[in-house]
């Protein structure tokens, strides 16, 4: 009892000693005034499982690591802190350090301390916000250093963007030696999955179940489909790869990873492209397409793949008869003969709404609104499919992240078994931060925010605390100037000094 007592406190002073250089520095907002969620976020459950930081401890660690998100509409504002509390009870200290997991509960398919990849790449973009680096520092290094220096056993078990995650969040920590130190980690992944996964075609093949989108209408466990998931994600890395050797000045490793990603994006467009559906499908083995439209097919645009002609598949998103329903955007064409035809509850991605892919889906969305360069899906879209996934993300009248849930009823399919609870499977205020509030990361000495609010919609908001390149921005939209006392109209400040402004909310740009 003495030594479990001991190695709790211990790990507590560690979590302690990871949270107390990073104190919070809001310029507008009050912690205080938001600490009233978490009361009630506590208050929701007898605490079960607890990993690096309880339920009793998770106000501190959120004052010590979260940006401030504050807004007229109710359930935006609740589930936004609900996430952060959510994400919070994933983080498991081990003694290689801080790791994330997926379930809370045990699942005999993970690899070493419960963990799973499936979802590292949301894990990434989502904790990219947290103001101490170590948490994902030190899953990163568990990953793909803590099995005898190299990668854990089921790193590559799922297809992964993780090396685009990781430079992504490089876009906002500005770490730039962090990512080159791992650089040759990850390219050892990516040759393995060259080595594993690549066709003779060029393109990449992946089983449904490895994709972590079993039962799907496109193919099946043992399938080797190609698929616009893999090959978008080996894009992406590839991209990523190019964009940290850069950092180094390894201009020949850059140039040769971006004729990897200039490859598999003329396959992509050319072999997986069905024309007459105007969408991105699955290629069979027999090398034929599916010929079904499922969410997967706009994950391209996650990676700004696809030239701007074939952004008329957007069309096919706010389509009721195709992926637009009541509670979500669905897996699969709600109008094909084999949507939902798999059962229910068994994990199947046959048309039931997953907000691992929903959150892919918008990620992709706000990139499309922010290119400049198309005409095929209004930006007020944004907002109305980020409304639906904040309404479906309660379940008996309480906030609520599950695995998927019913298009129709927002009925969470597993929501009463303990596997499903706080399941860590996807991103929502990565969305809130760069969708919706607009803040674009990137390299360089500039800060460009492109809001993806509807004008009308909200007369205010303030996104306040968020670290950025190593300083303290914050982004105020109030339409008179009563709210905040900051100026009227749309704000950019850095450090407590304004950036950029504009009358309205539109994009602007500032220097850091």
């Amino acid at each position: 009892m003495m030594r479990r007592i001991l190695v709790a406190l211990l790990l507590m002073s560690g979590v302690a000693d990871a949270q107390s250089k990073y104190a919070g520095k809001p310029m507008v907002l009050r912690f205080a005034d938001y600490k009233h969620y978490v009361s009630y976020f506590n208050t929701m459950e007898d605490e079960n499982i607890k990993q690096a930081i309880p339920n009793d401890s998770a106000w501190a660690w959120m004052q010590q690591n979260i940006p401030l998100f504050d807004c007229p509409q109710q359930n935006f504002e609740e589930l936004y802190y609900y996430r952060w509390w959510t994400l919070r009870k994933h983080i498991r200290k081990t003694e290689k350090g801080f790791v994330f997991t997926e379930f809370l509960i045990q699942r005999s398919y993970a690899d070493k301390y419960n963990l799973i990849s499936s979802a590292l790449g949301h894990h990434i973009y989502e904790s990219r916000w947290l103001h101490n680096p170590q948490y994902m520092n030190d899953n990163l290094h568990v990953w793909y250093r803590a099995n005898n220096g190299g990668p854990l056993k089921k790193l590559r078990f799922y297809s992964s963007w993780n090396i685009d995650a990781i430079y992504n969040r490089y876009l906002v920590n500005n770490d730039a030696a962090f990512v080159q130190n791992l650089l040759p980690d990850l390219e050892k992944d990516y040759s393995a999955w060259e080595q594993e996964r690549r066709l003779p075609s060029g393109l990449f093949w992946q089983y449904d179940v490895r994709d972590a989108m079993e039962e799907t209408i496109s193919g099946g466990r043992k399938e080797k489909n190609a698929r616009p998931s893999i090959n978008s994600y080996m894009y992406g890395n590839a991209r990523a790869l190019a964009a940290i050797a850069g950092l180094g000045g390894a201009t020949d490793k850059a140039a040769l990873y971006n004729s990897k990603a200039d490859t598999i994006k003329q396959l992509v467009q050319s072999k997986l492209w069905h024309t007459d559906h105007q969408f991105f499908e699955v290629l069979k083995e027999a090398d034929t397409l599916s010929g079904v439209k499922e969410e997967i097919g706009f994950i391209p645009w996650y990676f700004h793949l696809p030239d701007a002609s074939y952004n008329v598949a957007w069309r096919s998103l706010t389509d009721a008869k195709t992926f637009c329903a009541p509670f979500g955007i669905t897996t699969a064409d709600r109008s094909h003969p084999a949507f939902r035809s798999h059962g229910c509850c068994k994990c199947e991605w046959d048309g039931a709404v997953w907000p691992f892919a929903t959150a892919q889906t918008l990620t992709a969305l706000a990139i499309v609104l922010n290119s400049g360069r198309q005409t095929d899906i209004a930006d007020s879209n944004y907002f109305k499919l980020l409304q639906t996934y904040v309404e479906s993300q309660y379940y008996r009248g309480r906030p609520y992240i599950g695995e998927y849930l019913d298009e129709k009823t927002g009925y969470w399919l597993k929501g009463d078994e303990e596997r499903s609870r706080y399941y860590n499977h996807s991103t929502f205020n990565d969305l809130i931060i760069t969708g919706l509030v607009g803040l674009r990361p990137s390299p360089g000495n500039e800060v460009t925010i492109h809001p993806l609010l509807p004008a009308g919609t909200w007369d205010w908001f303030c996104l306040d605390n968020v670290l950025y390149h190593g300083k303290y921005i914050t982004i105020i939209w109030d339409k008179d100037g009563t709210k905040y006392k900051k100026g009227k109209g749309f704000s950019c400040w850095v450090n407590g000094k304004k950036v950029a402004a504009a009358p309205a909310l539109q994009p602007i740009t500032g220097k850091l």
